[in-house]
């Protein structure tokens, strides 16, 4: 499969090693990103023509799932940095070519329109905080929406517009202090009356300008479909991390004839189980509705909601199969210096996405 071959099981290995230590120095490691520059993994939606590797959406899905089986922050990085390419179809062309050719080409920023900006000639001025912008330390470019002052009549909706903003004109507030994804930079992004020109500013919703099928694809169902592997890869990650803890101490549990073992093992077999049964529903809805995508080139109503519904109970359902093994695995499962307790926050915290929560 793609997912293997792009992210073998040396790189899984390498990358775990470090993990701990990145998540305690709240940076991931420059081997991590310079892996993910080589293999272009941050550019599976930016087009061929700007020296992407534009990838089907079902494929990246299983990528990130990969990834975050590996390691959380990876998944959550990967997925987030490769979201940020959709936009690469409606960004004015020469700023597109001039922003995505980097070879270290990463978006950070927000879709929650917390920023302002004004008309003026030749583009705005934009003052705004946005909150949770991963990968702020080492983006090369920031994507912003703001409400367009003095947009609407009465009774009308404001615009809302989206900046694309460079370094130089962003400060960033290092505040993500959350106990999981610790290493992935989510800080806030402040900008204060900067000028935008209007070659940096986009509406995702107009006509996209390369006819790839993913930039046609509904944008919820897009974010969706991108998250919801995370959890999942995360999930899996904490149920195998959850037997190394357990298996150990078999003869130990059964000897003291309470069942203890009997019980762990059941509670683990139970949640990868019922997880197993939700990531197959997931990728059986994924692909149907994607091939009948490509070939109707839109999603009906009825085939995004299968899709907002699948991706939400699989990351649910990841959650949930954590719940059950959790109880069982005694004290050593608390310390945070242990792949398992590092897994169960990564899980919480990436389960928090709120579009995870829409299904």
């Amino acid at each position: 499969m793609l997912a293997e071959r792009i992210i073998p099981e040396a790189v899984v290995d390498r990358i775990r090693t470090e993990a701990l230590r990145t998540e305690a120095e709240g940076t991931p490691s420059q081997e991590l990103l310079t892996f993910i520059y080589e293999e272009r993994l941050f550019k599976l939606f930016v087009p061929d023509e700007l020296e992407g590797r534009m990838t089907p959406l079902p494929e990246a899905a299983r990528l990130f799932e990969r990834a975050a089986w590996a390691d959380g922050t990876f998944g959550w990085l990967l997925a987030i940095g490769a979201g940020g390419g959709f936009f690469a179809a409606t960004l004015p062309e020469t700023e597109a070519r001039r922003l995505y050719t980097d070879r270290k080409a990463l978006v950070a920023g927000s879709g929650h329109p917390s920023g302002r900006a004004i008309r003026t000639p030749g583009g705005y001025v934009v003052s705004g905080r946005w909150k949770y912008c991963s990968g702020s330390t080492f983006a090369t470019f920031f994507t912003a929406n703001c409400v367009v002052e003095g947009d609407g009549g009465e009774g009308d909706e404001p615009e809302i517009r989206s900046f694309a903003f460079l370094p130089e004109e962003v400060a960033i507030d290092r505040d993500w202090r959350a106990f999981g994804l610790r290493a992935t930079e989510s800080h806030s992004i402040v900008v204060r009356d900067v000028f935008v020109p209007e070659a940096r500013t986009f509406d995702i919703r107009t006509e996209p300008r390369y006819g790839y099928p993913v930039y046609r694809y509904p944008f919820l169902a897009f974010a969706q479909v991108s998250f919801a592997p995370v959890v999942i890869g995360i999930g899996r990650r904490f149920l195998a991390e959850a037997r190394a803890l357990v298996l150990p101490r078999e003869a130990e549990w059964t000897a003291s004839g309470s069942g203890r073992f009997e019980r762990a093992i059941a509670a683990i077999a139970t949640g990868e189980e019922r997880l197993a049964a939700a990531v197959e529903g997931f990728y059986r809805t994924i692909d149907a509705t994607w091939t009948a995508f490509l070939r109707e080139g839109a999603l009906t109503e009825e085939e995004a909601r299968l899709v907002s519904l699948a991706s939400c109970e699989a990351a649910r359902t990841a959650v949930d199969s954590a719940h059950l093994a959790f109880p069982h695995l005694g004290m050593s499962v608390l310390m945070e210096d242990r792949p398992a307790n590092k897994a169960w926050r990564d899980l919480h915290t990436a389960a928090q996405h709120s579009v995870l929560g829409q299904g």
